[in-house]
């Protein structure tokens, strides 16, 4: 609540300062998915009450529908920068941008100006974020981890600090996902004529819904940063290269079944179970090529929004694959 209350403060404040230049201006038809050319009172407190609503909601369905299930004790921190090879804290960069973005943009909606829409963004997106690290600090099955609150924060920066410094979003970051083919041959466990597979173990570990695939299947996910070259060149000859082609770097893993090893336990049974010696755990790097549909030129505002949310995304291309084996791979295409 305290940090709702300064959110609060601190979109009163910019209200006041956005009251005085809409004085002069006079009233015009404005179409839904247009920004105010200056604030409109109306659209600001209807995003902030959404705004609040939201939280509350998603702050007490996480706390009902996931962290009730697990024992909770004092506040505590924990150290997990080993785990997952850092998949996860790319996660969190990239899901601090987006909540930041999309704070930034709906308030540019509603008349803020570019600046002051950038710092609410910015405040939004750590705010959500720092609400699940301390509800995960009063997990006793994780803990509040400086790691993820860095990407929080490196994320949610690398908005603010390109509407500051170029009033635009020239590098972005985006994500991809796709379920991985696991083996269903079985092998034996550690400790007892026990077998399992690879997929009995990624689907008890990862699930099988999309959600869950898009949200939990490390394996299956690359982070990318999309950059547009176009942007920071003075001069295209003949339109090289086009506005919306972007340059995109990956990164992801593979064969982790587990974060920090490929040893698990079947907590109904006790067996302990490792994956063969053929699963090697490896981080992957990519380049490949990307489009950025907020930069396709469209007459259309609504269209905007929805290419918008497809910046999500990034764009299935040929990408080149280099990764801790030592391998280099060619894709045809890549998601």
């Amino acid at each position: 609540m305290k940090n709702w209350l300064l959110f609060l403060i601190l979109c009163c404040s910019l209200s006041a300062s956005a009251q005085i230049d809409s004085i002069s201006l006079p009233k015009q038809k404005l179409g839904f998915f247009e920004n105010a050319p200056s604030f409109n009172q109306s659209r600001f407190w209807t995003l902030t009450g959404i705004g609040i609503t939201g939280y509350s909601a998603v702050t007490i369905g996480l706390d009902r529908a996931w962290y009730a299930n697990y024992p909770r004790g004092q506040f505590h921190f924990f150290d997990d920068w080993q785990g997952w090879q850092q998949m996860d804290k790319f996660g969190h960069a990239m899901t601090g941008y987006f909540e930041s973005k999309w704070a930034g943009n709906l308030y540019r909606w509603a008349g803020l100006s570019q600046r002051d829409a950038a710092w609410v963004g910015f405040g939004t997106g750590l705010l959500f974020q720092t609400t699940l690290e301390v509800m995960d600090g009063f997990s006793d099955q994780w803990g509040f981890s400086w790691g993820d609150m860095g990407f929080n924060v490196i994320g949610s920066g690398l908005y603010l600090g390109q509407e500051l410094l170029w009033k635009e979003q020239r590098i972005r970051l985006k994500m991809s996902t796709h379920r991985p083919q696991y083996s269903t041959q079985l092998f034996q466990a550690n400790n007892s004529m026990a077998t399992t597979s690879i997929n009995a173990r990624t689907t008890n570990l990862f699930g099988t819904s999309p959600a869950e695939l898009l949200f939990k299947e490390y394996n299956g996910q690359t982070i990318w940063m999309s950059v547009n070259v176009a942007s920071f060149l003075k001069e295209r000859p003949n339109n090289f290269p086009p506005k919306w082609i972007n340059v995109a770097v990956g990164y992801g893993i593979e064969n982790f079944f587990g974060a920090e090893s490929n040893t698990w336990e079947d907590k109904t049974t006790g067996d302990q179970f490792t994956a063969p010696p053929q699963y090697q755990r490896h981080s992957q790097f990519f380049l490949s090529l990307d489009i950025d549909f907020e930069r396709i030129p469209t007459k259309h505002k609504w269209l905007k929004t929805v290419f918008g949310i497809l910046n999500i995304f990034k764009v299935p291309f040929p990408t080149l694959e280099v990764n801790t084996l030592g391998q280099v791979k060619f894709h045809a295409f890549y998601f």
